[in-house]
Parts: structure tokens; sequence; C-alpha cells
């Protein structure tokens, strides 16, 4: 106690400047002036730390943000610029646009989320581990500690960390969207959830599959830009060619001028002819060139519209022999 009113000035308030010599001259107090680095000093330099950590993941955020937010309505974000982008389709139609502009901006948010969180799990930790430094605690040893529990969770959480690298690659690379048809190896269908760890897919039957990232070696998607429709038309062995190539392509012309199905056809049919002969007969292949997600309707549409198309033409199913034939004209044919 009475330490506490004398009148000797403590050894610390001998430095010129210091918070010790600054208590000192305004309180006489020697308790508080050597008191001075637990009372002053320490958590003045702890909140500096946790103010400068804030701005800093403040900062860092915003600028994720601004690369992450598209500056103009339809444009790009600045984070997918040097990424290849994978377009839907190839319509130029306002409704492609819009598709494209959502999958913009949902593949940005998604990366920004990741980005953000790591930025924000990492400055937290360097924050943690200053302040515990202004306590005066040994880092070494806790640091090694660390290491150790962060390599035994690393082997045994190895899945899912890989999970999360692929799901991250996935995102960025953008090899698949929400509502893209793929097919991920044994599970085929239309993707509703792209996570980080885990992609859901709901296939034909209506099962919804959750696929881990990391199990994804391949990807097909069919939804990507462009598609092509390929009809392998059977004629039996009686057959002429070429009556049959003229009735093929005028229901495939039919098709591509109605309005209802032009704007689905991207390039000029081909009539690519035989391309296949068996004892049974031969195919006849036409090739048409979709747009993406529209494949299957437009080839439901040609096979209906070919399949009346040759039969007002004259052709028949041989049920006895299950081959496709042509009647051909009496003038041509010689009967009756």
């Amino acid at each position: 106690m009475l330490r506490l009113f004398t009148t000797d000035v403590p050894a610390c308030a001998v430095t010129e400047g210091s918070a010790c010599q600054l208590i000192w001259n305004m309180t006489s107090n020697v308790w508080l002036a050597e008191s001075s680095d637990w009372l002053v000093v320490r958590p003045l330099r702890i909140l500096i730390i946790i103010v400068v950590c804030l701005l800093v993941r403040g900062v860092v955020n915003r600028s994720i943000k601004r690369l992450t937010t598209p500056r103009e309505t339809g444009k790009t974000p600045a984070i997918l610029r040097p990424f290849r982008e994978r377009i839907p389709n190839l319509m130029a139609d306002t409704d492609a646009h819009e598709l494209m502009g959502d999958r913009r901006r949902a593949r940005a948010s998604t990366i920004g989320s990741v980005l953000r969180s790591l930025v924000t799990w990492l400055v937290y930790a360097i924050m943690f581990m200053l302040v515990l430094a202004e306590f005066d605690v040994n880092l070494g040893p806790l640091l090694a500690s660390a290491g150790v529990v962060g390599l035994a969770i690393g082997f045994g959480a190895q899945a899912l960390v890989k999970d999360v690298l692929s799901g991250i690659f996935l995102i960025m690379e953008d090899q698949y969207g929400v509502g893209d048809l793929v097919d991920l190896g044994e599970s085929v269908g239309t993707v509703e959830v792209v996570g980080l760890r885990v992609t859901t897919i709901r296939d034909l039957q209506g099962t919804l599959w959750y696929v881990r990232n990391g199990e994804i070696i391949r990807v097909g998607n069919h939804s990507q830009s462009w598609a092509n429709v390929v009809l392998d038309i059977p004629l039996g062995p009686s057959v002429d060619v070429d009556d049959a190539a003229e009735v093929i392509g005028t229901a495939v012309n039919e098709v591509v001028s109605d309005p209802e199905w032009s704007d689905a056809v991207l390039a000029e049919p081909e009539l690519q002819g035989v391309s296949d002969i068996t004892v049974d007969g031969s195919k006849f292949r036409v090739l048409v060139k979709s747009d993406s997600g529209r494949q299957w309707a437009l080839g439901r549409e040609l096979r209906g519209r070919i399949s009346h198309a040759l039969q007002e033409a004259g052709v028949a199913q041989d049920l006895a022999g299950n081959r496709v034939y042509v009647r051909r004209s009496t003038e041509q044919t010689g009967g009756n």
C-alpha cells in the first residue's frame, strides 16, 4: 500500500514519451504508471488490431463484390472475363440474353460468396493470433499444434477437401449450371442445385441424385451452345433412295420453314444419304443443327413429319418382314 503513494519515480517513467511516464505525470500513482502497459498500451494495440483487420476485411469484401457484380445490365462481371464463357445457346433473342445474364449472375454470386468466406476466415485467424501475441502467448507451439491438427483433419477429410476444390473449379469454369441437362456418368438429368460439395440432379423418372463434385470424372452437357439432331431413317431393300431422299427433304424443309420451329434450327439441314446397309435394308441419315435444349422436341417433330410424308408418298410397313418400302407408280414398275 505504501508503494501506491510513494513519491519515488518508477523506473518505467524514465523513458521519454512512454505511457508509463504520461500516466505518472498525470496521476503520480506508481501502480497505475507501472501497469500502464496492461491498462492502456495493450488494450489500445488490441483495439487497433481489431479495427485494422475489420477494415481490411471490409475493403477486400467490397472489392470482391465489385468484381462479381456487373457494372451494367447484361455485362459480364469482371471476375468472369478471364474465363471462357460457355453460352447456353446461340440464339440472339431476348430470352437467350436474359438466360445468359441470370447464369452469369448466379455464377459470379457463388464465386463471390466463396471468396468472401475465405477472406473472412483468413482475416479472423490472423487477428486471433495477433491478439494472442499481445498477451505474450507463445505462438510457436500453438502453430505447431494447429499444423498437426490440420494435417490430421486434412487426411481424415481429404474427400471433403477434394469435393470443395472440385466444386470451385466446376463453378469457375462454368462446366454446367442450374437447368442444364448433363451426363455425369451414372447420373443423367437436369441440374437443380450446384453446390461447392454436391451437385443435385433430377433424372427423367423424377429421382433426385446427389453427386459429390470430387467424384465427377467427366461431364457431358447437352445444354451448351448447340446440338445435332441425327435421324437414321430405316428403308427397306426395295426402296428407291433418290425418291425417299426427295420426300424426306421436303418434310424437313417444311419443319425448318415452320415459324414454330425455325428459331430452333441453326443451320441448313444436311441430307447425308445412306449411312448403313444391312440385309434388312438401309438407313438414310439426316443431320440438323439445333439450338441447345430443343434438340429432342425438334427431333420428335422431324420424325413425325417425315413419317407422315413417307406414308402420303406411298410408304408402307411390311409387318411380316418388318421392312419399309416405297410403292413405285405403275409407270415406273410396269404394274397394273
